[in-house]
């Protein structure tokens, strides 16, 4: 699986949903998609699979950034967070900057400061030098 953790509005769930399918269908014929979560807060684990008879690790190396970039860039569409329950971690540092406005990472970068004022907490783990 490509897991994904992210959140839209309860709403637009529906709506993201088909069409986030249809794009990756259209992308990678075959893909199988496990959706599930705990739709009451708008969080959506939306998981990607290889197609039925493909090879496992091949797709992952050969398709995951590219599933990645079209999930994101769908639920940026939608207004949502590509990261929602499990939180930025290391794995989706480098997407912060694109995905969150200037404003929520200066609020992050506050906040951050304001707790730990040396950087000594998970040097660069989440916010990545400014």
């Amino acid at each position: 699986n490509i897991k994904h953790d992210i959140s839209v509005q309860i709403s637009r769930i529906p709506a993201f949903v088909a069409h986030t399918d249809a794009v990756l269908q259209r992308e990678i014929p075959g893909v199988r998609l496990v959706n599930f979560g705990h739709l009451g807060d708008g969080n959506l684990h939306y998981n990607v699979q290889a197609p039925a008879e493909g090879d496992t690790k091949a797709f992952l190396r050969d398709h995951e950034a590219q599933v990645n970039h079209l999930v994101y860039e769908a639920v940026a569409e939608f207004g949502g967070s590509f990261s929602a329950e499990h939180g930025i971690g290391e794995l989706k540092a480098d997407k912060l900057a694109k995905y969150q406005s200037p404003v929520a990472l200066g609020m992050m970068r506050a906040i951050k400061t304001a707790l730990d004022p040396q950087g000594i907490m998970n040097p660069g783990r989440v916010l990545q030098a400014a």
